[in-house]
Parts: C-alpha cells; sequence; structure tokens
C-alpha cells in the first residue's frame, strides 16, 4: 500500500464524491472578490456552478452589461484560481 499525503487522499475523496460540486462553489465564492475586485463582488447577488457553467446574478444593469463583455477572463481567471478547468461558460442574469 502507498502512502500519500492527507491533502491528496482528499483530492482524491472529492473527485469521487457529490460533494465536489458544493465544494467548488463555496471556493468560487471565497475567490471572487480577489479575481473581480471589492465592487464588483459587492454588487454580485449569487454565484454558482452548475454543469460547467457559472451562473453570475447582478441587480446592477451596468455591472452586467461589463461583465458580459468580460466573460472569456472571467472564465480564465476563476479556472486558474481554482487550478481546474471548472468553468467552460458563464451566463449573466
Amino acid at each position: 500500500m502507498a502512502e500519500i499525503s492527507l491533502q491528496d487522499a482528499i483530492q482524491q475523496f472529492l473527485q469521487k464524491s457529490r460533494l465536489k460540486s458544493g465544494i467548488q462553489a463555496l471556493r468560487i465564492e471565497d475567490v471572487w472578490e480577489d479575481i473581480m475586485g471589492k465592487t464588483v463582488a459587492k454588487y454580485t447577488d449569487k454565484i454558482q456552478i452548475i454543469n460547467h457553467t457559472l451562473y453570475i446574478t447582478s441587480a446592477v444593469a451596468p455591472l452586467k452589461n461589463e461583465l458580459l463583455y468580460q466573460k472569456e477572463k472571467i472564465i480564465e481567471r476563476i479556472n486558474e484560481a481554482l487550478g481546474e478547468k471548472l468553468v467552460k461558460d458563464v451566463v449573466i442574469k
């Protein structure tokens, strides 16, 4: 039996479990302000991932418009921050 670190064991467990999507959603909420800045984070009402799509909800129309123009950059930044290609599309609501 090979020895592995606790971190590796937890990551392997999460890859195979149904908890993975919930934990990824929490990770995105944690890094959202760092990635997009305090102002964007303040006016973002909800962030969630469903089937590799990031859903961003905001009531501020100018912010929605700006986020639409930054879709590719958002995908790139989120995936880089999480260390895996998790997000493939962004929907702004």
